[in-house]
């Protein structure tokens, strides 16, 4: 249920970034979400109505957009894809990998009038 705490806190960032820059109302809000971050887009746009009511946001379009999980190989320096069910190296095998994308969230951007 922590999405909802996520989605008011997007709402906190579109209202910063109208006081900022004076804008109007915010027409579309551009996500980013990592495979790994632990969030459900779903639910994100579920809570996105109830977050954003009332506020310069209130009838904007939520876009979430993927970001995929990329993994480098400490051993061959292969970047990319990790052979997910045994936990290594889509290239050489070995399991000294570190996920280097994947867990990132954040407001890619806005559409505002």
């Amino acid at each position: 249920m922590h999405e909802l705490a996520i989605t008011k806190g997007i709402i906190e960032i579109v209202n910063s970034e109208q006081k900022r820059q004076g804008f109007e109302r915010v027409l579309e809000i551009s996500l980013k979400v990592g495979e790994f971050s632990g969030l459900v887009p779903e639910c994100i746009k579920e809570f996105f109505p109830i977050a954003a009511a009332g506020s310069c946001a209130e009838k904007a379009e939520l876009v979430v957009e993927p970001i995929k999980a990329v993994f480098k190989c400490l051993d061959c320096d292969h970047e990319g894809d990790a052979d997910r069910k045994h936990a290594c190296c889509a290239r050489c095998g070995s399991t000294a990998i570190r996920m280097t994308a994947g867990r990132d969230f954040f407001v890619e951007s806005l559409k505002v009038e």
